[in-house]
């Protein structure tokens, strides 16, 4: 069964800068939304890596009571 179609408004500006970003002409709007979604994904889990690596890093340096190393880390 084929997916839905439905329709959206966008602004004149926000159809302009999706052209812009087409990684080949016949690319629909639909793949470029995708490709955004799946990108925001990879950098919601970027984010929570790095955030993973910073509270580790702050618990050691808290741990060790070295508050100098705050500029370094």
């Amino acid at each position: 069964m084929p997916e839905e179609i439905i329709t959206i408004r966008l602004n004149k500006s926000v159809v302009k800068a999706l052209k812009q970003i087409k990684k080949y002409p016949r690319e629909t709007y639909s793949e470029i939304i995708l490709g955004l979604i799946e990108s925001a994904k990879e950098m919601k889990e970027f984010d929570k890596f790095a955030q993973e690596a910073q509270k580790t890093k702050m618990k050691e340096l808290w741990h060790r009571g070295n508050y100098s190393a705050w500029d370094r880390a």
